[in-house]
């Protein structure tokens, strides 16, 4: 347990010490949200709903920011890691292989809820965000999302060769998803045809199950979506762990 911790703090110093992952995990973010808040406000809205232009994108933005550190920060930093040599002398150390993943599991599950508190905390200080829902179900909606997510960027990882592939591999998966998905840009200003198209991106499910658990529709509304990320998790983990190389 001490060299999980250990190693997670350096981890964590080496994720920090990366300005294009901290970047996109905790900045980016807030740029949207401030840009498109200055922009359209947060009163409410027919077009969304009765709801604000905020409080419906600070969870589609939770969303994005799952997506970027699971497609792009995992598959990068471990594709680099193999790349490098780095998983090689790690694996050669007395700690155990399961180890050094949780490592990396954990230091990027702390940033993308880092990037996301710092998210909610700033929409609620400018915008008032409003939040409808159950605290524990976003909660577990949001970890089931990244989990899922961070178990595709491993396949990622797992199948690219080299980083420069890894990223992009990353963002060829990602980009779309990012603007059809409802991520960047609310699907209510979509045309028909392009959220038919979205409904076989993983992310347009983690943005439709976080938007719902938000404003406290049912979970039982959203049993395909739980079902679309428990499936991706289940699949993904299985065959990054057959495909995983440590050189």
């Amino acid at each position: 347990m001490r060299g999980l911790w250990k190693l997670t703090l350096m981890e964590a110093k080496l994720y920090l010490r990366e300005p294009m992952a901290a970047f996109f995990t905790l900045v980016f973010p807030l740029m949207l949200l401030f840009i498109f808040g200055s922009i359209y406000g947060n009163e409410p809205a027919e077009f969304f709903g009765g709801r604000g232009s905020v409080d419906v994108s600070v969870p589609a933005y939770m969303a994005m920011i799952i997506g970027t550190v699971g497609l792009l920060s995992i598959a990068i930093n471990i594709a680099s890691y193999r790349e490098f040599g780095i998983l090689r002398r790690y694996r050669a150390t007395p700690l155990r292989p399961y180890v050094i993943l949780a490592a990396t599991v954990l230091v990027n599950f702390a940033m993308t809820f880092l990037g996301t508190a710092l998210l909610v905390i700033a929409a609620k200080l400018a915008y008032n965000l409003r939040f409808e829902g159950n605290a524990l179900l976003v909660i577990a909606s949001f970890v089931l999302a990244a989990l899922s997510f961070f178990a595709l960027g491993f396949v990622i990882a797992s199948l690219a060769p080299t980083t420069r592939v890894a990223q992009v591999m990353g963002m060829v998966v990602f980009y779309p998803m990012l603007f059809l998905s409802g991520a960047a840009i609310p699907q209510e200003a979509m045309p028909e045809n392009i959220r038919s198209v979205s409904q076989f991106l993983p992310l347009t499910h983690v943005v439709r199950l976080l938007q719902g658990m938000w404003f406290n529709t049912p979970l039982s509304e959203y049993l395909v979506e739980v079902a679309v990320l428990i499936g991706m998790l289940i699949v993904g983990t299985i065959i990054a762990a057959r495909t995983f190389r440590w050189e």
